[in-house]
C-alpha cells in the first residue's frame, strides 16, 4: 500500500537530498580572504551580503534533482517489494558515487585556494546523503518487514 511508513522514509529521503539545494557543502576563505560556500548549484561567494553565484555546476543540479525524484519514483512501485528493495539498493549506491563527486570536487576548489578539507570547513550539506541513505535504510527494513508479513499471511491462507 502507498500509505505504509515506507512512504514516509522514501519521502524524507527525498526531501533530505533536495536540501542540498539550500545548505552548502563546503565553505571557506580563497587566498585573498573572501568567503566562498560550495553548493550543488555552484560556487557562491558573499558581495555586500549577498551570496553571488561564480560559477554553475549544471552536472551536480542536474544529479541532485535525478537523485532527488527517485525515492518519489520508488513510493509508487508500491506494488512491487522486491522491484523496490533493489531500486532502493541503486540508489544508495548512486548516493555514495554522488558523494565521492562532491568530495572530489570540494579538494578540488581547497586545492586551489591551497587548504584541505577540515570540521572548520564542512557545510551542513555534507551531513545531508548519509542522513538520506539511513532513510532508504529505513525505508528498506519497512518493505522487508511487510514481504514477511505477506509471506506469512500466504501461509496461512494456503
Amino acid at each position: 500500500m502507498i500509505q505504509r511508513i515506507q512512504s514516509v522514509w522514501l519521502f524524507l529521503a527525498s526531501a533530505t537530498i533536495f536540501a542540498l539545494f539550500l545548505f552548502p557543502y563546503l565553505q571557506y576563505a580563497d587566498l585573498g580572504g573572501m568567503g566562498k560556500a560550495l553548493k550543488v548549484t555552484g560556487i557562491y561567494h558573499g558581495v555586500e551580503g549577498q551570496a553571488v553565484r561564480a560559477e554553475f555546476f549544471i552536472g551536480q543540479t542536474v544529479a541532485t534533482v535525478l537523485l532527488g525524484l527517485f525515492p518519489l519514483y520508488i513510493i509508487f512501485k508500491f506494488r512491487e517489494r522486491k522491484q523496490q528493495i533493489r531500486l532502493i539498493v541503486l540508489e544508495i549506491v548512486v548516493l555514495l558515487l554522488f558523494g565521492a563527486w562532491l568530495y572530489i570536487s570540494a579538494s578540488g576548489a581547497l586545492a586551489e585556494a591551497r587548504q584541505f578539507i577540515s570540521a572548520r570547513n564542512i557545510g551542513v550539506g555534507f551531513f545531508l546523503l548519509p542522513i538520506s541513505i539511513v532513510f532508504l535504510g529505513m525505508a528498506m527494513a519497512a518493505i522487508r518487514k511487510d514481504e514477511k508479513l505477506v509471506k506469512s499471511a500466504d501461509r496461512l491462507r494456503g
